[in-house]
């Protein structure tokens, strides 16, 4: 869990206890994701960047810089290999956890981005925004597939069904949608 005391707390699902406290003295923390073999922590900041912590040894994060504005969401692929980054810039940057740089951004968004997301085959994102819309996007070529329109404000969530077939977004708007 992230919040705005500047710190991460990791906690221990089966006995509901703080097994660790992650703390930056000078940027909120306001998203963040594990990766899916669970080893890897990824936090976006208020200061602009994404840190992947090592969860064994949560002192030492790698820090990620490319963002011009506040870092509002990440997502892992389901294969671990990408981290999608939403931020207040309008953008969506793609980077690549192996080598730990920016492979892409994606710049169709006229407002800021919010969420992200990675369909379950990893073959699409989704990410929207405070311009009402919600963008789909083919990782592989990084080109814009679709954008969903439908809400009348700031897309805050989106998650795809398990079988990637449907994707539910939640808006300032009061609503959530089934695509």
């Amino acid at each position: 869990s992230a919040g705005d005391d500047l710190t991460i707390k990791l906690w221990d699902v089966a006995s509901r206890q703080e097994a660790a406290t992650i703390t930056r003295p000078n940027s909120t923390f306001l998203s963040v994701a594990f990766s899916p073999d669970g080893n890897t922590l990824a936090s976006g900041s208020f200061d602009r960047t994404i840190e992947l912590w090592d969860v064994g040894l949560v002192e030492q994060p790698v820090t990620l810089r490319g963002h011009t504005s506040i870092v509002r969401s990440v997502a892992f692929s389901p294969d671990g290999g990408t981290l999608a980054s939403g931020g207040a810039a309008n953008t969506v940057s793609l980077w690549d956890t192996t080598t730990r740089q920016e492979m892409a951004t994606l710049a169709r968004h006229t407002f800021g981005v919010f969420p992200v997301a990675f369909s379950p085959d990893g073959s699409t994102l989704a990410s929207g925004s405070a311009d009402s819309t919600i963008k789909l996007w083919d990782v592989a070529s990084r080109h814009e597939i679709a954008t969903l329109r439908g809400h009348a404000f700031t897309v805050f969530s989106v998650a795809f069904s398990p079988d990637g077939a449907t994707l539910a977004s939640g808006s300032a708007d009061d609503t959530v949608k089934l695509w």
